[in-house]
């Protein structure tokens, strides 16, 4: 399979469905904890800049920052990634080799 193919399908668009509900989901959990942005920068020990452009899809999170995002909302990152994946699929079927 061709490289370039390969990494368009396996890169999912900051604005395609999966990822805006990845951000819904980051965001209503901070929400659900009363957290502001500023209160979550200070837990994850970043810059308030860092959680408004995640929040606003500007930036993406490599999988390190996930999942530290994840355990400073209280939320499994496993669980998270899981239902993520499926969100994927749904938008992605796998291709059949």
């Amino acid at each position: 399979m061709h490289y370039d193919f390969l990494m368009k399908r396996m890169r999912p668009s900051l604005y395609s469905p999966e990822m805006a509900w990845l951000r819904q989901t980051l965001v209503g959990r901070r929400l659900e904890l009363n957290l502001t942005q500023k209160m979550l920068a200070e837990r994850m020990g970043v810059i308030l800049s860092f959680i408004g452009k995640v929040e606003t899809g500007e930036r993406r999170l490599d999988i390190a920052e996930f999942v530290r995002y994840c355990q400073a909302l209280e939320l499994n990152p496993s669980l998270v990634l899981e239902e993520f994946c499926a969100k994927l699929e749904e938008q992605h079927p796998p291709m059949m080799m």
